[in-house]
C-alpha cells in the first residue's frame, strides 16, 4: 500500500497534466502507428544516446550519494552501451563521425548536468521518468519499430528497448518504486523533485517537436500503407511513457492504447479502423 505522501505517489498525481500533453505529441502519435520513418528513428536514437550519456555520467558521479544511491541499478538500467550498438547498426562503425547534439536534446543534457553537478537529488526524476518509461511502455514501442522498419528478429537496431539483467520487469519497478519511496527525503525536496519531473517532460516534448519538424522535411518512405503494425500483443494498458503505471497499481488505464493490428484487414475495414483510432486520440508518450 502506497501512502499519498509516497514521493511514487507525488509524481503520479503530480505529472498527470504534463503526460496528458505529452502522450498527444504528433510524434508520439505517429510513431505508435507505425508511421516512423527510419532516417527520423535514427535521430531520435542520435537524441537518446547524448541524453543517456548525460544522465549517466551524473548517475555515476552521485552513486554514493545518499540522497540517489539505492536508484542506481547500472547494471540492469544503463542504456549508453545499448545505444551505441543501435547507432553502430545505422551509421557503422564510425557512427561518432556521423552525429550530433541536437539543440533541443543539448538543452536537455545541460540541466541534467546543471542537476547531477548541483542538485543531486533531482537525479530521481530523470531517471524515474527514463527508467520507468522504457520498462514500460517502450517495450510496445520495440515491436512498433522492429515492424514498420522492417528490423532483424535478432533486435538489432533496437537493443536500446531490451534489458537484457531484468527477468522480470514488472518485479523490478516494484523494488524501484519502493526504493524510491524509501529515500529520507522532506516535503519540499519531494515537491522539487515533482517539479523537475514536469521539467523532464518539457525536455522531451521539445525534442519530439523537433524530430516532427524534421520529420516533414523529409521525404515520404513507404511504410505499408502507413497503418498501424503493432500485433496487439502484450499489455496495451500501460501508456508507453506513464511510469506511473507501475505493477499492482489499479485504476483506469490509458485510454489512447486500444489499437490493434490492422494490416492484414481489407482496406475498407483499414480505413474505418484509422478513423476510429484518430478519433479515440491513438497516441502514447514515450520515445524521448
Amino acid at each position: 500500500a502506497c501512502s499519498p505522501t509516497d514521493l511514487s505517489e507525488l509524481l503520479k498525481e503530480g505529472t498527470k497534466e504534463s503526460h496528458d500533453r505529452a502522450e498527444n505529441t504528433q510524434f508520439v502519435k505517429d510513431f505508435l502507428k507505425g508511421r516512423i520513418k527510419e532516417e527520423l528513428f535514427k535521430l531520435a536514437t542520435v537524441a537518446l544516446y547524448f541524453t543517456y550519456s548525460a544522465l549517466e555520467e551524473e548517475m555515476d558521479r552521485n552513486e554514493d550519494n545518499p540522497v540517489f544511491a539505492p536508484l542506481y541499478f547500472p547494471l540492469e538500467l544503463h542504456r549508453k552501451e545499448a545505444l551505441i550498438k543501435d547507432l553502430q547498426y545505422f551509421y557503422g562503425e564510425d557512427w561518432k563521425e556521423k552525429i550530433q547534439c541536437s539543440e533541443a536534446t543539448q538543452q536537455y543534457v545541460d540541466r541534467i548536468h546543471h542537476v547531477g553537478q548541483n542538485e543531486p537529488e533531482l537525479l530521481v526524476a530523470h531517471a524515474y521518468t527514463r527508467y520507468m518509461g522504457d520498462l514500460s511502455g517502450g517495450q510496445v514501442l520495440k515491436k512498433v519499430a522492429q515492424r514498420a522498419l522492417k528490423l532483424p528478429s535478432t533486435e538489432e537496431g533496437i537493443q536500446f528497448y531490451v534489458f537484457g539483467n531484468i527477468s522480470n520487469a514488472q518485479q523490478f519497478k516494484q523494488l524501484y518504486r519502493a526504493r524510491m519511496n524509501a529515500l529520507d527525503l522532506d516535503k519540499n525536496t519531494k515537491e522539487r523533485i515533482v517539479e523537475e519531473a514536469n521539467r523532464a517532460f518539457r525536455f522531451n516534448m521539445q525534442v519530439f517537436d523537433e524530430l516532427d519538424k524534421i520529420g516533414k522535411s523529409l521525404a515520404e518512405e513507404a511504410q505499408d500503407g502507413g497503418f498501424p503494425v503493432h500485433d496487439g500483443k502484450g499489455d496495451l494498458r500501460k501508456c508507453p511513457y506513464y511510469a506511473d503505471k507501475l505493477a499492482g497499481n489499479t485504476g483506469p488505464s490509458c485510454p489512447y492504447h486500444g489499437a490493434v493490428a490492422l494490416a492484414k484487414q481489407p482496406l475498407v475495414q483499414l480505413m474505418l479502423a484509422a478513423c476510429v483510432a484518430v478519433v479515440a486520440g491513438a497516441a502514447a508518450w514515450y520515445m524521448m
